[in-house]
């Protein structure tokens, strides 16, 4: 009897040691470098950070933060002083980035730091506290809106692993440091905003705004105004000034999606902002610069929108500096399974939804799927698998596709034998192995369906 109350007890502290392990790791969230020649006020800070879950290091010199940041860091947040023994903070930071460290930065400074703060926040530095104005509330909020800006553009650049996407993303990283206009085309889904916003990550104007635009959204007569602004009393309803989409991507990136759909008006318009880094806004009796990136995207093809007088030929080859085609998800197999993994990790975190992992079964009707609607198909349907998972393993029946080769894109001859496998092998499951079932789910006789059995030696599965 005691033997098997101590074996109990055993048990059940095991199980509170490993759900307080779980939970200090589910609460952890990251280590921050606090780079301060004053030790109490280091410790002052630390003492703030570290009941909020976050690991604390520090660093008195220059120097010591430089070894820290070179080496194998895991930081997510850097908070530094300004004024340090043997330099600054601001040296140290543009020592960071010249190595490509893009770790969220943020200075803390004294009054008269304000032009170096300045200074800062142009080589990228998320935020600056002065530090008489610091409190526990505002340190935390400055620390996690600058570490979620970061996250969020880290996830702009999926996991993808593919030759084709590989290929790609040599291009985005080649044109990135080279401010010209960029043109990238692709299918519906297939993630043309994504990579504008790799463009522009990678490229010298990542600390300046990013502004999206679904051209297709844009009313006619109102598109000059949104594009470019106007002037109080410019037209009926402008009961005030307003900056259009040009004025507030000044020093960064304006991504216009779906170009194909801009009005004539907007387009000659657009034309001379290019040409000339120059637009008016509307009611307006002179000109204001700008200096923005025009990165802009179309899933239709603009030559033959040329042909019938739709987009203005001049501003097509002034749009298609540089081209970019976005493969379909369907030519890119190998970048599936990553992306549904990393798309059901990012759901759990912004929701707290979990899923175990994905079943062979679901993995093989995942692969076998020609994902129509692209990546943004593929999202949407992980992101419901997770939720009616409800902690479970996700399964064939949680991700409600069809199989059918019928329904799908590609015809049944594929251009590789692979892909065609995959797609019978998953019907055959989902038809639970019955014949008949799944030649009606492939669209096939019964007996072509045992041809390609035969052939893909999948009866002695």
């Amino acid at each position: 009897m005691e033997k098997n109350r101590r074996q109990a007890e055993s048990r059940s502290q095991a199980c509170l040691d490993y759900a307080e392990t779980r939970r200090r790791k589910a609460d952890a969230k990251g280590k921050i470098l606090i780079i301060e020649d004053n030790a109490p006020y280091a410790r002052y800070l630390g003492n703030w950070l570290r009941p909020h879950g976050y690991e604390v290091e520090t660093a008195c010199h220059s120097a010591s933060a430089k070894k820290m940041l070179g080496g194998e860091n895991t930081y997510v947040c850097v908070l530094a002083d300004i004024r340090l023994p043997d330099g600054d903070g601001v040296e140290i930071l543009a020592w960071m980035r010249k190595r490509g460290i893009a770790i969220p930065y943020i200075v803390m400074t004294q009054n008269e730091d304000v032009t170096s703060a300045v200074k800062a926040m142009k080589l990228g530095a998320k935020d600056y506290l002065p530090k008489k104005m610091i409190d526990e509330h505002s340190l935390l909020k400055t620390i996690q809106d600058a570490i979620g800006e970061t996250k969020r553009r880290k996830a702009v650049i999926y996991k993808r692993n593919s030759h084709a996407y590989t290929v790609m993303m040599k291009k985005v990283k080649m044109v990135s440091a080279i401010s010209i206009s960029v043109l990238i085309t692709g299918e519906n889904g297939s993630g043309k905003e994504h990579v504008a916003q790799a463009i522009h990550e990678h490229g010298n104007r990542s600390s300046k705004p990013f502004i999206a635009v679904d051209c297709g959204t844009l009313p006619k007569e109102l598109s000059a105004s949104a594009l470019f602004g106007h002037k109080r009393g410019a037209f009926t309803g402008a009961t005030e000034d307003k900056v259009g989409f040009f004025g507030q991507a000044n020093g960064g990136t304006l991504f216009l999606d779906e170009i194909g759909n801009l009005s004539m008006e907007a387009q000659v318009m657009l034309l001379r902002a290019l040409q000339e880094q120059t637009y008016r806004p509307v009611g307006s009796e002179r000109d204001e610069h700008c200096n923005v990136r025009v990165i802009a995207a179309t899933n239709e093809d603009l030559k033959k929108a040329i042909e019938e007088g739709r987009f203005r030929q001049d501003l097509y080859y002034r749009l298609n500096e540089f081209d970019i085609h976005l493969p379909p998800l369907r030519d890119c197999p190998d970048d599936i399974l990553p992306l549904a993994e990393f798309f059901k990790e990012s759901f759990h975190e912004e929701t707290e939804c979990e899923a175990g992992g994905f079943t062979e079964e679901a993995k093989r009707l995942l692969l076998s799927y020609s994902w129509p609607g692209n990546v943004r198909e593929l999202r949407n349907c992980i992101r419901k698998a997770v939720l009616m998972a409800d902690g479970g393993e996700i399964t064939p029946d949680l991700l409600e596709l069809d199989v059918s080769l019928k329904n799908q894109n590609n015809p049944l001859t594929l251009k590789n034998g692979w892909e065609e496998r995959q797609r019978i092998l998953a019907a055959l499951e989902r038809a639970r192995w019955n014949k008949s079932k799944a030649a009606e789910l492939l669209g096939i006789s019964r007996p072509t369906l045992y041809e390609k059995i035969e052939k893909y030696d999948l009866g002695k599965l």
